[in-house]
């Protein structure tokens, strides 16, 4: 342990083990001032709340459903709507189980994974990551990685599977490999053709784009904060950033370090833009490019995080 010698600041380490319980006198060695040190008191290690759930996803409707999906079931919830206040409330609460949205705003699920899982406090927490599968066609296969959690389940399976997955976990069981679904046809040909030109400069340096103003991006900045079909748009562009990177974690960082993202990812780009489109309104789509936005902004933060 180090302690500060109050007299001249000198930094002193001391070994704990030569302490008495009374507490043990040293001189400083540099001001000859006598101190009487005594080993820190223990603090016993905050025990997780086994009937505490913490439930962390952008969407109210989810958070509400599956609220009272748990409260049902006798757990007690407690909600966070973003990364940053997901990682505070864990930490905070202690629950024994966490629910994580992939897509979080501000620090993406993945991400709180890891975070809480290198964490002494919440190293046992049981975490369940939920991909938000924009296209349940493409993607019947695992993620590469979970990150540290214990179960995914994709989040239109929730409400017929979490259960279950919790029990699943709370007994100590294996994971039973999830059945994959018989490949369907492919969709049909979206609603509305692709518009390339939004897509703008799909191999430009994420530096250029990030700073690069957007046609129609005219909106005031208060005004596509609580605007709810904008934060829908945010949402899905998100959640097929997400599902590119979760099945595709190592190509992606690859590529993110090589910096041409877009120039590998250029098909599941495009396609991912497709049903941006379709699901979007034009109306909604003309106040900013919330799809390149999303991309950018989970790229500028995977090349932070791959540089640490």
């Amino acid at each position: 342990m180090v302690v500060v010698c109050p007299k001249c600041k000198t930094r002193l380490k001391v070994d704990e083990t030569k302490l008495s319980p009374q507490g043990s006198r040293f001189k400083c060695p540099k001001c000859s001032t006598v101190l009487v040190i005594k080993k820190p008191a223990v603090q016993g290690k905050k025990s997780l709340d086994h009937k505490k759930i913490l439930l962390a996803h952008s969407s109210a409707s989810v958070v509400e459903n599956i609220t009272k999906l748990l409260v049902g079931e006798g757990y007690t919830v407690v909600t966070s709507a973003d990364g940053i206040d997901a990682m505070v409330t864990a930490l905070k609460e202690l629950p024994a189980f966490g629910i994580i949205e992939v897509a979080l705003p501000k620090i993406y699920g993945f991400e709180v994974c890891k975070k809480l899982k290198s964490r002494p406090e919440t190293r046992e927490m049981k975490l369940i990551l939920v991909p938000s599968i924009y296209d349940k066609t493409k993607y019947r296969r695992e993620p590469v990685s979970l990150y540290g959690a214990d179960d995914y389940i994709e989040e239109h399976d929730l409400s017929v599977r979490l259960i279950e997955s919790i029990n699943r976990i709370k007994s100590g069981a294996p994971a039973e490999p999830q059945k994959p679904e018989m490949q369907t046809q492919p969709a049909a040909a979206a609603p509305q053709a692709p518009q390339p030109q939004t897509i703008r400069n799909a191999d430009a340096p994420v530096r250029e784009e990030l700073t690069t103003p957007t046609p129609g991006s005219a909106a005031p900045a208060a005004d596509l904060k609580t605007d709810e079909s904008v934060e829908k748009a945010r949402r899905l562009s998100r959640t097929i950033i997400n599902d590119i990177y979760l099945y595709n974690s190592a190509k992606v960082d690859e590529a993110v370090r090589r910096g041409d993202f877009y120039a590998v990812f250029g098909s599941e780009v495009k396609e991912g833009f497709k049903l941006y489109e379709s699901r979007i309104p034009q109306e909604i789509r003309a106040k900013a490019d919330f799809y390149r936005e999303a991309i950018d902004n989970f790229l500028v933060a995977k090349k932070k995080s791959l540089s640490q």
